[in-house]
């Protein structure tokens, strides 16, 4: 009986020892992090806003670690192929992931069903940047201000159309938020892309784009496009002079784009800490914020735990906008 009584405390005694066992590597983990090459997956093929943003990142990140981060971009599925490679890595912070709200925030609240969950699977890190949506329009539709878009619009409703980057896309939600706040009704056009979502808005085969602001102003400057107002509850230092939709009419509206750091989950605190730490220095460094800004970037930096309630207020918003405007990816 004795015996038997022994061995039960022993078996007892194994859940605290693997505890005991798994604090002590991952305290080891973290007293000789970094020791070797750094991946950041972007979701995304190369060449778009979140490359160039993770490049910058990886390399002033780096350089204060002293350890080199490759950025490898794993693109398709509508980013869900590499916030999925990040999610089935080791939580070792050796594969981090350039997140982005299309991934974590707007891809939960339309698919029907996806691989990872935005919240349980990933330990945030620090949300890096965020960025507003241009509301630009053709010359040609005879109106300069929001105010005469929505007469306009409410005049011939369903007859004009506005282009997105793809059914359940992030521009998609926000021009839904916005044709319920307006009082109006539209007609979806989705495209492969920002890129020629704004090319048939130049050709007049829409009418309106909510596009992301280095590939609307660009056209905006040119006088090729007319900036109607910006989706952020603020007026972005890229374009002072365009009103916010909020100003124009609709108060409260804020409508943002986001870029920020995140590992696997159960990647050791020690380690995502560090990591968070350093990114906030960086985003002091006077060339980083220069070079972020140039990309009509507004730099944040923040803490594992604010970014995590950031993250989980932004999925909640996007999730009452698709539920309304009946938005489903299958």
């Amino acid at each position: 009986m004795q015996t038997r009584l022994k061995f039960v405390a022993l078996v007892s005694l194994f859940p605290a020892l693997a505890s005991v066992v798994t604090l002590a590597n991952h305290t080891a983990q973290a007293a000789d992090y970094p020791s070797r090459l750094i991946h950041l997956i972007v979701p995304y093929a190369a060449g778009g806003a979140a490359d160039s943003i993770a490049r910058v990142l990886a390399k002033r990140i780096g350089k204060a670690i002293g350890q080199t981060i490759v950025v490898e971009n794993r693109g398709g599925g509508g980013s869900i192929v590499g916030t999925e490679f990040v999610n089935k890595s080791e939580p070792d912070g050796y594969t981090l992931l350039l997140g982005q709200s299309g991934p974590i925030s707007i891809n939960p609240a339309v698919y029907m069903s996806l691989p990872y969950d935005p919240v349980k699977d990933f330990a945030p890190v620090s949300l890096t940047t965020t960025y507003p949506y241009v509301m630009v329009v053709n010359p040609a539709l005879g109106v300069k201000t929001l105010q005469e878009f929505v007469a306009l619009a409410k005049r011939r409703p369903g007859e004009l159309n506005y282009g997105t980057t793809g059914v359940g896309a992030a521009n998609h939600l926000v021009t839904e938020l916005f044709d319920s706040k307006a009082g109006i009704r539209m007609t979806h056009i989705p495209y492969r892309g920002t890129a020629l979502a704004v090319s048939d808005l130049l050709a007049g085969q829409v009418q309106v784009v909510f596009a992301d602001p280095i590939s609307a102003l660009q056209h905006v400057n040119s006088g090729t496009l007319i900036a109607l107002a910006v989706t952020s509850r603020d007026r972005t230092p890229m374009a002072p002079a365009v009103p916010t939709i909020s100003e124009s009419g609709y108060p409260g509206f804020d409508a943002i784009g986001w870029h920020g750091i995140l590992a696997p989950a159960n990647t050791p605190p020690a380690i995502v800490a560090r990591l968070s730490a350093e990114i906030r220095e960086a985003l002091k460094d006077p060339e980083t914020r220069t070079l972020l800004e140039s990309q009509a970037m507004q730099i944040v930096g923040s803490s594992p735990e604010d970014f995590s309630n950031f993250i989980k207020q932004d999925i909640a918003i996007w999730k009452e906008v698709a539920d309304q405007a009946r938005i489903e990816v299958r």
